[in-house]
């Protein structure tokens, strides 16, 4: 039997965190809950390892976007926001941040448990098909990768990595756009076209923070983030992934 996944409830109103992590363990996750970033810390430092985390934006002692910020530094748990109050701009620096979706406080919670198992399908790591024969092995191998500028996307490892294996940190969002791009070689898409393939839904948050991480997949993978030769701007258009070998 495999392992429940484990998700974070960080929210500072003790009814609202237990009402949240009371149905999760229903539907059979593995919850913790915790009243804020110091407690969040101390868990994962405890040895916790989060699948996900659920965070309120609007917390006393530490605000949910300086956690996101916090917590994206040291690791790529993928992170739901929870915000009552906050404005469309939180939501944008948030999701900036590297937070992957957001709802609005009070929540339905089949809603949420929705938005829960969304994020952890995009973000968890793909289960490979055995291969029959050592050749058909290695052609799968080859073809989960796909090289972008100065890295290679593994799509089944779901990671970023350079011509000599060091691996480069993604967020689920990032990951989410390169492998569009990948699918959709030399193909101009538009920020709707990206946002519906990516599965994103806020069609307001969502378009205004697809420029800022094209920019930051930018600095990640083009030779000269000023000239961008991997990922094109088409203008009035939206953007094009030229492979290796294809000219402007």
């Amino acid at each position: 039997m495999s392992q429940s996944q484990h998700i974070f409830i960080v929210d500072d109103e003790a009814p609202a965190r237990e009402m949240v992590g009371d149905y999760l363990k229903m539907h059979g996750f593995t919850v913790t809950l915790c009243d804020g970033g110091k407690s969040l810390r101390g868990a994962i430092e405890a040895g916790s390892a989060p699948d996900l985390v659920v965070l309120d934006l609007n917390m006393p002692e530490e605000d949910g976007l300086s956690i996101i910020r916090d917590l994206k530094s040291r690791t790529n748990v993928p992170v739901i926001m929870l915000t009552a109050t906050a404005s469309p701009i939180d939501r944008v620096v948030g999701l900036e941040l590297g937070a992957d979706d957001y709802i609005a406080k009070p929540c339905e919670l089949r809603e949420l448990m929705a938005r829960i198992r969304s994020v952890l399908r995009r973000s968890g790591p793909a289960k490979a098909a055995p291969a029959t024969t050592e050749a058909a092995g290695a052609k799968g191998a080859k073809d989960n990768l796909v090289r972008f500028g100065t890295k290679w996307l593994d799509l089944e490892a779901q990671a970023l990595r350079d011509d000599d294996g060091n691996e480069h940190p993604l967020t689920a969002s990032e990951f989410g756009l390169l492998k569009v791009f990948a699918a959709n070689p030399k193909r101009v898409l538009s920020r709707e076209r990206l946002l519906e393939l990516a599965n994103a839904r806020d069609s307001e948050a969502f378009d205004r923070a697809v420029d800022l991480r094209i920019m930051r997949i930018r600095r990640k993978i083009e030779p000269d983030p000023t000239k961008p030769a991997v990922i094109r701007t088409i203008r009035g258009g939206g953007y094009l992934f030229s492979p290796p070998g294809d000219k402007a």
